[in-house]
């Protein structure tokens, strides 16, 4: 099976193209510039130089979030309208898990982050698993301070992310030496591991018709209207469970 992975959910780009095990190509870009303008162009090279048209693709995988609204929205309005026009299955996948996956083989837990602004983080606790991740506590956007609680008796964990630099004194201080920090290149969300983690659900996920991005919260205007509403929403602007 040949599918298209396509990871815009942060400031780093990633599009890959695997074929079972194999990864046949992979371009993943850290440049902090519009994805709006630079993906298609990415996946229509990358499909180029591999010599592959867009029927010979059998699925299509995407970082579903959290991450950046406006980067999420355009990986996976992208990947939708491939999907979609293609008649193939699309397949979201967190992102959170796409970024502990570069932490697979450490031996404790995995502690992907990304900056939710306000002392605030999207993030999760992932374990190495059979060369994959298995999620531990489920992915969430919280303070900062109250994670780090909850984490004190986990026992040695990886923070992975470009955004850990942001809180790496903190978690230094309230972990000790139970907090262990990635390699630059493993703070970088990379295609070729989402599309590992979407080769084994293709045939458990929904059409693209169905599929919808997972913010984890609400936007800004959108918290506010509902308050506005009396519906409930907490006030971080997260949703209630």
């Amino acid at each position: 099976m040949k599918l298209l992975a396509i990871d815009t959910s942060t400031l780093v780009m990633s599009v890959a193209v695997l074929e079972a095990d194999k990864v046949l190509g992979e371009v993943t870009t850290n440049l902090h510039k519009n994805h709006s303008v630079r993906l298609m162009p990415t996946v229509h090279q990358l499909m180029q130089e591999l010599d592959l048209t867009p029927d010979q693709l059998e699925a299509v995988a995407v970082a579903k979030g959290p991450g950046s609204y406006t980067g999420v929205r355009i990986g996976f309005t992208t990947a939708k309208t491939i999907a979609w026009s293609c008649g193939i299955p699309l397949i979201p996948i967190s992102s959170l898990a796409v970024l502990a996956m570069n932490g697979s083989r450490f031996g404790g837990g995995v502690v992907p982050l990304f900056d939710a602004r306000r002392n605030r983080i999207y993030t999760g606790l992932y374990r190495g698993k059979d060369g994959q991740v298995e999620l531990m506590k489920e992915d969430r956007v919280m303070d900062l301070d109250g994670w780090l609680e909850e984490l004190k008796e986990q026992g040695p964990l990886l923070f992975l992310g470009d955004d850990v630099r942001l809180f790496q004194t903190t978690i230094q201080q309230v972990l000790g030496e139970n907090a262990k920090f990635g390699q630059p290149g493993e703070n970088i969300p990379r295609a070729a591991h989402l599309g590992r983690l979407a080769l084994d659900q293709v045939d458990r996920e929904s059409s693209a018709q169905d599929a919808a991005p997972d913010y984890l919260q609400l936007t800004e205007a959108e918290a506010k209207w509902l308050k506005t509403q009396k519906n409930g929403v907490k006030r971080d602007g997260s949703f209630p469970h």
